[in-house]
C-alpha cells in the first residue's frame, strides 16, 4: 500500500523532472460521477498507466470540486498508482482545487521533453499562464514540448472548444517557438479524436472513466473504447501511442481470493433485494397501490445500481464491437446444454416448477443467441421493436395475440422500441 501521495501537489511553476522517458495521459475520470463502475476504468487506467514514469490527468476528475470530492478522488488515486501523478484543472474541477493540487499553470522539464500545462477550464488562458508558457518556450533546455490543457482548441470535429479569439492568444505566444512544439493534448471530450493545429498533432482525450459519447457521424462512441495516451521519447524523439484498456483489465480485487467470492457472493444479494422487490412492486401496481409501487420500483433500482458497482469490480471490460458478440456463446450453452440437464433432473426427481422454469427460459435463450448473432453487425442491426413476456420471459420481435410459451396475452407484453427510454 502506498504511504506516500502519487499526486503531485504544485507549489512552484516550473518543476524539473528526473531522468524519464515516457508519460501516460488519462483524461476525464470523474466528471459525471464518482460511482465504482467509473472509478473502475479509472483504476484500471491508472494500471496500466503506472507502467511509464509519470501520469498526466487531463482534467475532470470530479463531478463537483468540493473538498469530499477531491478527497475521494484523491485517496483512489493514491492507492493505486504507483508513479507520480500531476493533474490539469477541468470545467468541473472547481472550488478546493488548489487546495488538493496547488497552482494551475506550471511546466515539467527534463532535457528530452517539457509539458506544459495551462488552466482553460473556463475556456479562457490565463495571462499567468500564457506569460510561463513564453518564458519556457524561450529557454534553451526546453524541447520536444507538450501543451496540456482541458478544454479542447478549435478543430475538424466538434465546435466544443474555446473561441477563436482565446486560440489566437495561445497562438500568439507559441507560434515564434512552433518548430519546438510536438503536441497539443486536451481532455473534456469523453471520446479520443486526433487532428493537426497549426500543423502540430493534436490528440483529445477523455477515456479514463466518463461514459464514452458520440462525438460525430464519423466518431461514434461504438467506435471508441475506454483508453490512456501513452508519449514516449526515445533518441530524442517524442512519439505517442492510443492504449485501449479492454485487454488490460483492472485486477487487484480479483487478486484477492477472500475479496473476489465476498464481492460476488454481494452481486448475487442485490440482485436478489433488486428481484424482489420489482416482484412486490408489480404486485403492488396490480392492486393500485401505485405509490407503493412507485417506491419499491425505486428500492428495485437502487439495489441493480448497487449489483451492477461490485459487479464492474469483477467485470473484465472488453470493447465494444466486441463485447455483443461475446455473449452468444453462453446463451447457445444454456439452452442447448444447462437447460436441458436441468429439465432433465427435474423430470426424474418429480420437480415440476423447476422443469416448466427452465423449459420456458431455454425457449427464450435461443431466441437470444440469435438476437445477438444479428446485432454482432451494430450498424445494420435493423429490429427496432423488441416484446417481452412478463409472465414467463419469452422475446418477441414481432406482435403476437399470446405468448407461444406460457399463453399469456399481447395486453401485458413489454414493448421495447430503440431510442425510447
Amino acid at each position: 500500500m502506498n504511504t506516500k501521495s502519487k499526486i503531485i501537489k504544485i507549489d512552484q511553476s516550473i518543476q524539473f523532472l528526473p531522468q524519464c522517458t515516457s508519460f501516460s495521459v488519462i483524461g476525464d475520470p470523474g466528471c459525471e460521477g464518482l460511482g465504482t463502475s467509473m472509478m473502475q476504468v479509472y483504476a484500471n487506467a491508472l494500471e496500466e498507466a503506472s507502467r511509464d514514469d509519470f501520469i498526466l490527468i487531463a482534467g475532470d476528475l470530479v463531478p463537483i470540486g468540493d473538498a469530499r470530492h477531491y478527497r475521494t478522488i484523491c485517496d483512489i488515486t493514491n492507492s493505486l498508482s504507483e508513479k507520480d501523478v500531476y493533474v490539469l484543472r477541468g470545467n468541473h474541477d472547481t472550488g478546493a482545487y488548489c487546495d488538493s493540487f496547488g497552482l494551475m499553470n506550471y511546466a515539467l522539464i527534463r532535457p528530452d521533453f517539457t509539458i506544459v500545462v495551462l488552466d482553460n477550464a473556463m475556456r479562457r488562458f490565463d495571462p499567468e499562464g500564457l506569460e510561463l508558457l513564453g518564458a519556457v518556450l524561450s529557454r534553451e533546455d526546453c524541447n520536444n514540448v507538450v501543451i496540456s490543457f482541458h478544454i479542447p482548441l478549435p478543430n475538424n470535429f466538434i465546435k466544443n472548444c474555446v473561441s477563436q479569439e482565446e486560440y489566437e492568444k495561445l497562438r500568439k505566444v507559441y507560434l515564434p517557438y512552433k518548430d519546438k512544439i510536438k503536441y497539443f493534448v486536451c481532455g473534456h471530450v469523453h471520446s479520443r479524436f486526433e487532428d493537426l493545429v497549426d500543423g502540430i498533432p493534436f490528440i483529445c482525450t477523455g477515456g479514463g472513466g466518463a461514459m464514452i459519447e458520440d462525438v460525430s457521424q464519423d466518431i461514434k462512441a461504438s467506435d471508441i473504447d475506454y483508453h490512456i495516451v501513452r508519449f514516449q521519447c526515445k533518441s530524442g524523439t517524442l512519439s505517442h501511442e492510443i492504449i485501449d484498456l479492454g485487454d488490460r483489465p483492472y485486477t487487484r480485487e480479483i487478486k484477492d481470493s477472500i475479496a473476489k467470492e465476498k464481492l460476488a457472493d454481494t452481486v448475487k444479494g442485490e440482485l436478489y433485494a433488486h428481484l424482489h422487490y420489482l416482484t412486490f412492486a408489480e404486485r403492488a401496481e396490480k392492486r393500485g397501490y401505485d405509490k407503493i409501487a412507485n417506491l419499491f420500483y425505486a428500492l428495485a433500482e437502487s439495489e441493480y445500481r448497487h449489483a451492477r458497482s461490485f459487479f464492474s469490480i469483477l467485470n473484465k471490460t472488453q470493447p465494444f464491437a466486441e463485447t455483443g458478440k461475446s455473449f452468444i456463446a453462453n446463451e447457445v450453452f444454456e439452452y442447448e446444454k444447462l437447460y436441458a440437464i436441468m429439465q432433465d433432473y427435474s423430470k426424474e426427481q418429480d420437480l415440476p416448477l423447476s422443469r416448466q422454469a427452465y423449459r420456458d427460459a431455454a425457449a427464450a435463450e435461443k431466441i437470444h443467441a440469435d438476437l445477438l448473432k444479428e446485432a454482432v453487425d451494430l450498424d445494420n442491426f435493423e429490429r427496432d421493436t423488441i416484446y417481452v413476456c412478463p409472465v414467463c420471459g419469452f422475446v418477441m420481435t414481432d406482435e403476437k395475440e399470446r405468448c407461444p410459451i406460457c399463453g399469456a396475452p399481447a395486453r401485458v407484453f413489454k414493448e421495447y422500441v430503440a431510442g425510447r427510454a
